[in-house]
Order: C-alpha cells, then sequence, then structure tokens
C-alpha cells in the first residue's frame, strides 16, 4: 500500500509543476486533462501527507519515551502516543477505502427512469412520490434535475418519468436506487381502508458522451409527430415530440415535453445513449459474474431493494438490513442515512475481497 501512495505523491508532484509550466498552460485541452487528474489525486494525497506526519510524530513520541525520566512528562507522553496511534489507524483505514478501484462512471451526471409497476393509479403516484423524493435530495446536494420525458395520468401520477440529474458525483451516490421500489399504505383510490402493496422500478444510467457510446445513423430511424396530453388531444399544434428506434437493441426512446423539435430531439439522443452505455456495462458485469454477486444489488431493475411502509412510518433497505423510522424525511429527500450506508457495505466488502 505504502509503495503505491508513494507512487501517487511523485505523480502529484509531477502534475504540480506541469499546471504551472506556461508552455502547457497554452495548450488548453492539456491543460485542462492534467488539471482533472491532479484534482483526482489531491484528496488521496493530502491523506497520506497526513498519515506520514502523525508516523513521524509517533516515532518521534517513542525516542522521547526512551530517555524520559519525569514520570508526569512521560503519562503525557503515553496519551499523545495513544491519540496519535488511532489517528493512524483511522488514516490507514481511510486510504486503503481510496486506493480501491473506482467505478469509472462515479463522477458522471445521471439519468433516471422511474415507471408504475404492479398497482394501477397507486402505483403511478408512488412513481410521482419518488420523482419528487429525488428532486428533493438533488437540491440538498446542490444538484440540478432537468425533466427529460413524461407520461403522466389523470390523478397527478406518472406511468413513466425520465430526468437528468447534473452534479458532481451524482452516479456515486444514486446508482444504488436502480431495482424495484415497494409501498404499502392505502390508496387514495380506496374506499375501504385496506393497505394496498403498489411497485415502481428504478433505473438509474450513466450519462454518456458521444465518445462512450458509437451511434451509427443507419442504426437509427426518427420519427416526428405531434405531442398529446390527457386523453390523448393535441398539447401543441406542430410536430415537436420525437421518437427514436434503434434497430440492433429495440430500444424506442419517445420525448415529447419541449415545445422544439430540436430539443426533443436531443434529450431523446441523450436517453438512447445512456441505455446504450448501462447495456454495454450490463455485458460487463456478467463478464465478471462473481465479482457482480459480491456487490451490493447496482442496476438490476427487478432486484427489489426497498419497502416504504406507510402505517409503521419506516423504510426498509433490504440489501443491508437497513430499517429507519423517519419515511416522511427519506420522501422529503433525506436519503444521506441510507446511501452512506449502501457505501460502507459496498467498500467493507471490497476490502474483504482485497484481502483474500
Amino acid at each position: 500500500m505504502i509503495e503505491k501512495l508513494e507512487g501517487l505523491l511523485k505523480r502529484y508532484e509531477e502534475l504540480t509543476e506541469k499546471i504551472s509550466d506556461p508552455q502547457i498552460i497554452a495548450k488548453q485541452e492539456e491543460w485542462r486533462a492534467l488539471a482533472k487528474e491532479h484534482a483526482s489525486l489531491e484528496e488521496v494525497v493530502n491523506c497520506y501527507k497526513e498519515y506520514k506526519s502523525v508516523v513521524k510524530e509517533i516515532e518521534e513520541a517513542k525516542e522521547l519515551l526512551k530517555t524520559e525520566k519525569d514520570k508526569e512528562m512521560e503519562e503525557f507522553l503515553r496519551a499523545e502516543m495513544d491519540k496519535l496511534e488511532e489517528r493512524e489507524r483511522e488514516l490507514k483505514e481511510k486510504l486503503r477505502i481510496m486506493l480501491l478501484p473506482k467505478d469509472p462512471n462515479d463522477e458522471k451526471d445521471v439519468i433516471m427512469e422511474i415507471r408504475a409497476g404492479a398497482g394501477g393509479e397507486e402505483a403511478a403516484l408512488f412513481a410521482s412520490d419518488l420523482y419528487r423524493m429525488y428532486t428533493r435530495y438533488a437540491e440538498r446536494q446542490g444538484w440540478k434535475v432537468e425533466l427529460m420525458s413524461t407520461s403522466p395520468t389523470e390523478l397527478g401520477g406518472f406511468k413513466e418519468v425520465v430526468f437528468e440529474i447534473i452534479g458532481k458525483g451524482a452516479y456515486s451516490k444514486l446508482k444504488y436506487e436502480s431495482g424495484v421500489h415497494r409501498v404499502q399504505r392505502i390508496p387514495v383510490t380506496e374506499a375501504g381502508g385496506r393497505i394496498h402493496t403498489s411497485t415502481a422500478t428504478v433505473a438509474v444510467l450513466p450519462e454518456a458522451e458521444e465518445v462512450d457510446v458509437e451511434i451509427n445513423p443507419q442504426d437509427i430511424r426518427i420519427d416526428v409527430f405531434r405531442s398529446s396530453g390527457h386523453g390523448g388531444q393535441s398539447v401543441n399544434t406542430t410536430d415537436s415530440a420525437v421518437r427514436i428506434t434503434h434497430f440492433p437493441t429495440g430500444i424506442v426512446v419517445t420525448c415529447q415535453d419541449e415545445r422544439s423539435q430540436l430539443k426533443n430531439r436531443e434529450k431523446a439522443m441523450k436517453i438512447l445513449r445512456a441505455k446504450l452505455l448501462e447495456m454495454k456495462k450490463q455485458e460487463q458485469d456478467q463478464k465478471i459474474a462473481e465479482s457482480r454477486r459480491s456487490q451490493v444489488g447496482t442496476g438490476d431493475r427487478s432486484e427489489r431493494i426497498r419497502t416504504y411502509n406507510f402505517p409503521q412510518g419506516r423504510v426498509t433497505d433490504h440489501r443491508i438490513g437497513l430499517t429507519l423510522h423517519k419515511l416522511e424525511s427519506i420522501l422529503d429527500g433525506e436519503l444521506d442515512e441510507i446511501i452512506e450506508s449502501l457505501i460502507a457495505e459496498e467498500q467493507a466488502r471490497k476490502l474483504a475481497q482485497s484481502e483474500e
């Protein structure tokens, strides 16, 4: 581990010199790439520097103890050493986590797709609740949300809603949300007051750049038509809605929320690229199935991951057995405790694997 950290420190120092070099600053593209790498190493390098400093202080305290005759001073040094050794253990664990292989998509923006599952209108209303939960969570993180495509219902729910969340590290936190979400409550449509169980599926796709996914223009068909609202009535009088069909995969993407055909087309292409990147990722995951099985669920939209129980005011994440009795605040976007627990579980598994 120390050898690897020394290598990162050396690379960081090289990059510090390079990004200050006027000749490199003049080459903006090269400078940006180096500055990005420099920024990505900063946290681990600072942590390693602190670790080295603490180790040095421990050695100095040990040397002082060898010659110290004053009992009071000796007790003080031992107390200081205990604190330093505790800090050394904390930093060592932190560094081990920092050196774990990173998901290459972690820093990307995400496209989220929520679909009503079993439960009819109640499932559509639950899909709307989940959409609000994620938009509120994004606001708390300082991220931007952009609605891409909706299929609303008469009562204000969604058969499907697709939206983009733009923010540093969005995928690293939201990737654990993919799967089946289940709600248990008395629906507004239920006259008898019985508790129903409904579901919605969530898919979290890392946003794909054009360089990530190449789309052959001959592989797609683009159809334009008039946007329609509730009951099929025309929303506007121009053919602004766009449907893109990708022949090799059979994926069909429709966007009709914007009044501009160009904007709908751009959004539809963005969703298509993200879906194709996700398919590529799933193929890679299958090739390393053993490692995939040991991960906390991230991506399988058929896996039931969480239950929101209204009568008991609780939320349970089934993957890690976490139950929190704070349903209202979670649906208001306070997802940090759940997401941090999922990240910690994933890190613990990876650490255990690295030690095998």
